[in-house]
């Protein structure tokens, strides 16, 4: 493996993670109805599931769902109620106060993320797919560990700042100024991304 090789890899990985999506669209409501802190954390754990979905691919987890495509059914369902659930608790909490809406503890921001990730079945496939176009066969153990802490830095640094830019005051009080309509907005494209992840075959 070359230095080339990574950057390739993190030429996609980019392109992956600017592309809409349910992690996205996670990343962005968090960071922008409850700051700075809970937008971190809930980055942190949509990139430790993401890089743990490549760690699975460089592993060979991709084989697995090909023997046992009830455990990708039964994860990508999982995942996708847990979309619509994340969605329902947006909508109900369009109207509330902004005072109360405010709040999030960290650690809980961080588990949402982690569990939108973790039910993407698909990431592992996709995963699977670039690692075999950008990487040599015949990885060792030290470049398949590098390849996953590359990919979550990557992550971090990325969700890292995208929570700074969308918790400073210009985009709060864009935010709290139409909170309903752009939460409501928020779990519609969530439920629907729920129900998209639900019956695409």
């Amino acid at each position: 493996m070359t230095a080339l090789d990574l950057l390739a890899f993190n030429a996609v990985l980019a392109a992956a993670l600017l592309s809409p999506g349910p992690a996205l669209l996670f990343a962005l409501r968090t960071a922008l109805a409850f700051g700075r802190g809970a937008g971190i954390a809930a980055g942190m754990g949509l990139g430790l599931a993401a890089a743990g979905w490549t760690l699975a691919a460089l592993l060979g987890l991709e084989a697995v769902f090909t023997l046992f495509p009830w455990a990708y059914t039964a994860l990508k369902l999982g995942g996708a109620a847990y979309l619509i659930y994340i969605a329902w608790r947006t909508w109900r909490a369009a109207r509330a106060p902004v005072a109360e809406a405010t709040r999030k503890p960290r650690g809980r921001a961080f588990v949402d993320g982690a569990i939108i990730n973790l039910g993407n079945p698909k990431s592992v496939l996709f995963a699977a797919s670039v690692l075999i176009v950008v990487f040599p066969k015949g990885l060792s153990a030290t470049e398949i560990a590098l390849i996953t802490a590359n990919h979550m830095a990557v992550e971090w640094v990325f969700y890292s700042g995208f929570a700074v830019l969308l918790s400073g005051p210009p985009a709060r009080r864009v935010y709290l100024g139409a909170k309903p309509w752009i939460d409501r907005a928020a779990a519609m494209m969530l439920g629907a991304l729920g129900l998209k992840l639900l019956t695409d075959r």
